[in-house]
């Protein structure tokens, strides 16, 4: 765990919980995470009031301050909840190979932007203003996708520098296409963009590159065979349909 991890987690398990919290009151905080979760999802951090957040929610803007003590702690406990479900999914699904991994991970992170718009924006831009502890939770994020990426292809976390920077490289652009993505899907641009089955595809044989890559300069991380038996992955590039509503 890097020093971003230790931040953003730490972070995450102190930020608005009051000492001594009962669990009804754990329960209530959770509650109104869920509500801002909704208010958030596609509405900037800077377009929302706390007075129009504790309108739309139903709640006294005392409740929120009580429980966040303030707008930002209250929208920064939030983006943790919400890219706790990210992480959720990534590190899911162990059981299966490492070619069906890879693809249920990223199908599971564009899932998640698309349904999730602003707060991905936020995390992979870096929030507020750049804020640090959005940037600690980002780096957070990357950490464990290539760390997710590097189990399914080598079993295992860790790997050399030169394995990572690739890996990093490849997760820099997913994010990078996603972004681009889910920009169309807003304006409603979605003449010939594939839908998120065809984007997940595209992205595994980017992956697939990657590792190629990867073994011609680090030997010891050879490119997984698996990967290279994936089914039905030409066939999903082939999909042009834009995604409309949850699977």
């Amino acid at each position: 765990m890097n020093n971003s991890q230790q931040r953003g987690q730490g972070q995450g398990q102190g930020r608005g919980r009051q000492p001594g919290a009962t669990g009804r009151s754990q329960v209530r905080r959770a509650e109104l995470i869920a509500i801002g979760r909704k208010l958030f999802a596609d509405t900037s951090y800077d377009a929302l009031s706390m007075d129009d957040i504790a309108k739309q929610a139903g709640v006294a803007k005392g409740l929120i301050y009580y429980y966040f003590k303030s707008k930002r702690g209250y929208y920064l406990a939030i983006v943790e909840d919400s890219v706790a479900e990210l992480v959720a999914r990534a590190g899911a699904d162990t059981e299966l190979t490492g070619a069906e991994r890879a693809r249920r991970t990223i199908d599971g992170y564009l899932h998640y932007a698309e349904h999730h718009q602003a707060a991905y924006r936020t995390i992979v831009t870096g929030g507020v203003g750049s804020d640090a502890e959005v940037l600690a939770i980002r780096d957070a994020v990357r950490e464990e996708l290539v760390a997710t990426i590097a189990e399914g292809a080598y079993g295992r976390r860790a790997v050399p520098p030169v394995a990572r920077l690739a890996l990093v490289g490849w997760l820099s652009g997913v994010e990078g296409t996603t972004l681009e993505w889910i920009g169309a899907l807003a304006a409603q641009d979605v003449v010939g963009l594939p839908g998120r089955a065809g984007l997940a595809a595209l992205l595994v044989r980017q992956l697939r590159a990657t590792l190629t890559v990867i073994e011609e300069f680090v030997p010891e991380c050879p490119a997984p065979p698996v990967l290279e038996e994936t089914s039905g992955a030409a066939g999903d590039l082939g999909d042009q349909r834009p995604v409309t509503g949850s699977p």
